[in-house]
């Protein structure tokens, strides 16, 4: 890939704080636009209504490293193989870099590394993460499962639906990964052709996810730590269900915030911008906010479906009602930690209340 500057001249939009230096503009489909010397930017298409994934091409010694893949989709697979013999022509993957386990950003790690005989690069947590999720091949869902979607307060109907799309989803969008990989963790240093890419690791939107920070550059690769618009889903799920991944999520904005606050940040979703900090206050401010709601609300006691108006904005259908149980269990457990409510199981489902 080549290394030429940013060669548009494009006019910066502010909004909420934030400036995006590329006014709006976006990779063509089946391009890769330059945003900064050396690093490449990839837009594809996924379902759901984020409806598209950011990757990052960044210039290595013999080829380019791969920050982030796309899902595992015919539609995804076509304009990797169209880049190609487009701008990649030629071009070698030398390390296969995920942020974190879901499937939009790791779903074709595994094609690119068998493709390119290249190292898989992630952190401990989010590769055994995936791993385990690829690994758990069972049709029905679990009994555990069952008992956790109760728990949250789903009717009959609700937990149906669910089965009927099964439980092992996740290996259908997700290609096989190497049984092998390369850890990195916070604090490490990546060298990726000259530049020395410090390595800075969030929780609570995933266990370990790893962002790419270039001091020289002033760039950030986010992943989906920092979305410029959206917060990034939070949720407690049945894998860890004690854990407080908002209060780990609190303390990766803060950490986050040791960085300097004029970098340019790749975002995962959306498109490149700067002004970090006010992007993390504002994360920050958002989730207090909703706990604050939530401390009043459970007044009376209430179950984690019941919170759904008070944490969003819009009606939560069948195939988000997933995404927004986890999200409002996240919130309602924090309050737990803090000490501003607590739990009780009754007939298998739980109640919170102010205390």
């Amino acid at each position: 890939m080549s290394t030429a500057p940013i060669a548009p001249a494009f006019a910066p939009t502010s909004h909420k704080g934030l400036t995006y230096p590329f006014g709006g503009a976006e990779p063509d489909a089946h391009d890769v636009m330059p945003v900064a010397p050396g690093i490449g930017w990839v837009r594809l298409h996924v379902p759901g209504p984020l409806k598209h994934v950011n990757c990052w091409l960044l210039d290595d010694d013999g080829g380019v490293a791969l920050v982030d893949t796309g899902m595992n989709t015919t539609e995804a697979r076509d304009a990797w193989k169209a880049l190609s013999k487009g701008p990649l022509a030629g071009v070698r993957v030398t390390q296969m870099i995920g942020t974190h386990f879901h499937p939009d950003h790791i779903g074709l790690a595994g094609w690119m590394c068998d493709k390119h005989g290249c190292p898989l690069v992630m952190t401990r947590g989010e590769w055994l993460t995936a791993r385990m999720l690829v690994a758990d091949a069972r049709d029905a869902v679990p009994d555990e499962m069952l008992a956790f979607w109760r728990g949250a307060g789903w009717d009959d109907a609700q937990i149906a639906h669910a089965c009927e799309r099964g439980w092992a989803g996740f290996r259908r969008i997700v290609t096989p990964l190497p049984l092998g990989y390369t850890r990195i963790q916070h604090g490490d240093t990546l060298r990726i052709g000259q530049t020395e890419w410090q390595i800075v690791v969030g929780s609570g939107h995933s266990p370990e996810h790893a962002c790419l920070y270039d001091p020289a550059a002033k760039v950030l690769i986010a992943g989906d730590q920092v979305l410029p618009r959206i917060s990034p889903n939070i949720s407690l799920g049945v894998t860890e269900p004690a854990a407080d991944p908002l209060g780990e999520w609190f303390e990766s904005i803060a950490r986050l915030k040791q960085l300097p606050d004029d970098l340019l940040v790749l975002p995962g979703h959306g498109d490149p911008f700067t002004g970090l900090h006010a992007r993390l206050d504002a994360m920050d401010r958002e989730h207090r906010e909703r706990l604050d709601e939530l401390e009043v609300f459970l007044a009376e006691p209430k179950r984690a479906i019941d919170c759904f108006g008070r944490l969003f904005r819009r009606a939560i259908g069948p195939d988000m009602l997933g995404m927004a149980t986890g999200e409002a269990l996240a919130h309602v457990r924090r309050l737990e930690v803090e000490g501003r409510a607590v739990r009780t199981l009754e007939d298998g489902v739980w109640w919170w209340r102010t205390v």
